[in-house]
């Protein structure tokens, strides 16, 4: 169990944990991380961590007599009330596009969103959806609730990344379909029975909930996906739990759970919150495609087990002790082994996902965009943990400076690429643009305490490292500035 920070009085306060406005690797601070520290004169005490208040850049609720939005973010319910008391699942049936328009936008799912986060078979699904479109409207009104669900998600986050509608129209349509899959998980009972389906329904009704300006509520409906996914058992080996299923169940078992944990380790280290998936015996190790099963890609499994390898590390050394203001590393023992198994982590990446240069991936993007978009999302959430790791400090350990602006470099230039490769997929992705706005916070507040000390002025300002750390800053408030909002919002702030 990760323990509170001890108290030491003389030092402030600030956003309830206690702090100094001491230099770089003083052991006078208390907020343990650069990367959460400075950023804001913060004056409220908060329930979550201080990396929560600065990261997020919002007024976490404490005690009022009134309701407070918990992140800042999103402010109204995120599913509309379209639907009657006695219209059922034949009423959410009845809304469904027609087929050619929901071929499209499946399309655009499967371009978009399952590279990142495969964890539907292909194969199987359109089996499913070929079947329903198959039946006659009195048998559509039998079909399994959650498929619905599924399938009204999955619209609604192809939808999110279609370039040909109007910002506004997208987002309404968008919202619609999502709408629907709630009310389809309501027809399924979701709240007391879970199946694969509802769970692959749910992790992605989160995802698209944060893609749509709505990570307050994308928090607290992955709180009941959490319990849902623990309930069915997916935490389990599925050898243990379930010997006689098939060999593809058991698969479809553990990418599902691997799609779960993911989500909560990723989204918990961004909102400095504690990880709530820690209970498993599922193996990364398990997770092969036999040839006997349905095609797959190879490439996908090795995405899928490097970022899941990404995950366990991140989860217990980061996510944890981040969530209580307790410093990553203890000792600066502790610290190079931790780096080390960070590096070991990488290392096991496969070579498609480590040798490459922005000159290289954009040369494959025209050929093999699935590719491209994998190692950009695993490239950034790498190295965004691998900068928090650099950035902690305890009174034993001083911040690795060199190492925060070198891994802070690599994860934000992920960002980059991905905005020069995808630009409108890029402002789609609420996580990949926070991440690089809390990297920039990071640069920004190593730039400004390392120029605290005027000995050290000099040699930064000929230091190619902070010079290219500025380059970065500039580059980025740029793009901030020239943000084509139209009828969008930027997602940075």
């Amino acid at each position: 169990m990760t323990k509170p920070p001890k108290k030491n009085s003389g030092s402030n306060v600030i956003g309830g944990a206690e702090t100094s406005n001491s230099p770089v690797g003083s052991t006078k601070s208390l907020i343990p991380n650069i990367a959460d520290r400075g950023i804001l004169n913060i004056t409220r005490e908060t329930h979550g961590s201080v990396a929560l208040s600065t990261g997020l850049l919002s007024n976490v609720p404490y005690s009022l007599p009134t309701a407070s939005n918990v992140f800042g973010i999103g402010s109204e319910h995120p599913f509309a009330n379209y639907w009657t008391k006695k219209g059922g699942l034949p009423e959410v049936i009845s809304v469904l596009p027609n087929k050619a328009q929901a071929d499209i936008l499946l399309i655009r799912y499967f371009e978009c969103v399952d590279p990142v986060y495969p964890m539907i078979h292909r194969q199987t699904f359109y089996a499913d959806y070929g079947q329903f479109w198959s039946l006659q409207e009195a048998e559509k009104e039998r079909v399994d609730p959650a498929f619905i669900a599924l399938l009204f998600v999955m619209l609604a986050l192809g939808t999110q990344f279609v370039t040909s509608r109007p910002p506004l129209e997208r987002k309404e349509t968008a919202e619609f379909y999502a709408s629907a899959s709630n009310q389809a998980l309501r027809m399924s009972s979701y709240l007391s029975a879970a199946s694969i389906r509802s769970i692959q329904a749910m992790v992605l009704i989160t995802y698209f909930l944060i893609n749509d300006n709505h990570a307050s509520d994308g928090w607290a409906f992955a709180g009941i996906l959490i319990r849902q996914a623990y309930a069915m058992g997916l935490h389990r080996d599925p050898n243990i739990v379930t010997p006689n299923a098939s060999i593809f169940e058991k698969q479809q078992r553990r990418k599902l759970w691997q799609a779960v944990l993911l989500q909560d380790t990723f989204l918990t280290v961004l909102l400095s919150l504690p990880p709530s998936a820690t209970h498993t015996d599922v193996n990364v190790s398990d997770l092969e495609e036999p040839s006997s099963i349905a095609h797959s890609d190879p490439t996908d499994t090795a995405y899928i087990r490097g970022s899941w390898t990404l995950a366990n590390l991140v989860q217990e050394t980061i996510c944890s002790p981040r969530s209580l203001d307790v410093p990553i590393c203890g000792t600066a023992r502790h610290k190079a082994k931790l780096i080390s198994d960070f590096r070991a982590v990488y290392r096991s990446f496969p070579d498609v996902f480590r040798s490459w240069d922005a000159e290289s991936l954009e040369t494959l993007s025209r050929t093999n965009k699935r590719v491209v978009r994998q190692t950009l999302f695993l490239t950034s959430n790498y190295f965004h943990n691998l900068m928090l790791v650099h950035a902690s400090e305890s009174s034993d350990v001083p911040v690795n400076i060199r190492g925060t602006l070198e891994a802070a470099h690599d994860a934000i230039s992920a960002f980059f690429l991905l905005f020069k490769l995808f630009d409108d997929e890029a402002r789609v992705w609420w996580v990949f643009n926070h991440r690089a706005f809390l990297e920039a916070l990071c640069i920004g507040t190593v730039l400004r305490e390392t120029s605290r000390d005027g000995v050290n002025t000099e040699v930064t300002a000929k230091d190619p490292l902070f010079a290219r750390a500025k380059a970065d800053i500039s580059k980025i408030t740029f793009s901030f500035l020239n943000w084509d909002q139209g009828e969008e919002t930027n997602p940075w702030l």
